[in-house]
Order: C-alpha cells, then sequence, then structure tokens
C-alpha cells in the first residue's frame, strides 16, 4: 500500500477509535531530529497502532517499539507490514516494565503512561547509547500541567501531579541535559551529559 495513503487511513482511524496518536507537529519535529542527528536506532515506548514508528522508520532508521494494550499492538502489526517496513520495525507485545532488552539504542522515545515518565527512564537509561537522547511526549498534557490545583477528577488531578512532580525531579537530576519543546502537547529532551 502507498506510504501516504497508509498514513491517511491510520490518522482516521486513530481520529474515529479515540487512538491517541503524537501531534503532527511534534512528530515533525522529532522527524526532524531524527534526520539532522543521524539517528540510527530508536526504542519507542507506547507503540499503539503503529503510527509514529512507520513515520519515523526509513532506510536508515530501525525502530523496536513496546505495546501492551492487545488490539492496538494487532492493529499496529497490520499496518507495519502494510507499509512493507517488518525489516525496519520490530514490535514487542509486552508491558514495558516486564520488557528487557538487551540493545543500545540513539534514542529513545516515551509516549506511554504519563504519570510513569521517570519509571520508564529508570528502566530504560541502560538502554541508551553514550551521547544518547530521550525524548518525552505530552509533558503538556492538553496544558492542564501547572494548574493541577484546578481539576475536579480526582484521578486526573493525581495524573497531572505525577507530571508536574516529574518535571520537579528534571530541575534537579544531573544526568541529563534538559530542554523543553512548547510544540504540539509539549516535549522534553534529555541530552545525556558526556
Amino acid at each position: 500500500m502507498n506510504i501516504n495513503k497508509l498514513i491517511k487511513e491510520m490518522e482516521s482511524f486513530a481520529s474515529r477509535e479515540k487512538v491517541p496518536i503524537m501531534q503532527d507537529s511534534s512528530l515533525l519535529f522529532i522527524l526532524n531530529y531524527i534526520k539532522e542527528n543521524k539517528i540510527e536506532t530508536i526504542l519507542e515506548i507506547g507503540t499503539a497502532i503503529g503510527y509514529s514508528a512507520i513515520r519515523m522508520a526509513n532506510e536508515n532508521t530501525y525502530v523496536t517499539t513496546i505495546e501492551r494494550d492487545e488490539a492496538r499492538y494487532l492493529e499496529a502489526v497490520k499496518n507495519v507490514k502494510l507499509a512493507d517496513l517488518e525489516h525496519r520495525i520490530k514490535l514487542i507485545f509486552k508491558d514495558a516494565f516486564d520488557t528487557n532488552i538487551k540493545d543500545k539504542f540513539d534514542l529513545i522515545l516515551i509516549d506511554a503512561a504519563k504519570g510513569k515518565n521517570r519509571e520508564f527512564i529508570e528502566k530504560f537509561q541502560r538502554n541508551l547509547k553514550l551521547g544518547g537522547t530521550i525524548i518525552i511526549d505530552n509533558i503538556d498534557f492538553h496544558g492542564m500541567v501547572g494548574k493541577s490545583s484546578e481539576i475536579k477528577s480526582r484521578n486526573l488531578r493525581s495524573l497531572v501531579r505525577k507530571i508536574e512532580n516529574f518535571l520537579k525531579y528534571l530541575e534537579t537530576q544531573k544526568e541529563y541535559k534538559v530542554e523543553k519543546i512548547n510544540i504540539g502537547d509539549g516535549l522534553i529532551i534529555l541530552k545525556e551529559e558526556l
């Protein structure tokens, strides 16, 4: 199938089925970052339907991506096959916290459970190549971060507070140079301090 047609179909599917996929502005930033920094290997936490993995995989880039939701994983398998990218994208059906990967990656992209960003970093930072980068999506969480006290829903307030606490933690850690990019729903770039 034509890749552009497939991408449009995936966007329609995500909108219809309420599957969260990366906002276009965030994804375009990441695609540019991959190109500029000659990224060859990517570990993605949170495949969903394979949208960002398919967009990131190219003739120079391999993506390993982890998804715990079976329906989304199966949709991703179908989409990767339709994109003819099975040789470039390795799909793993498992909870990320139960996944042990030995490979090292130029880039780790975290786009999964928003309240677990710190735990994802702690688990997977050993898989980052020296001088590698971690990118975290949705750090503004629909504009709610910084406004947790105004949120009525207890569960939502708790999740937003976790993100706010994670941002405070980033201010104190010394391992990474931290940069916030105000596009899409907010990106955090962690570049390993050499």
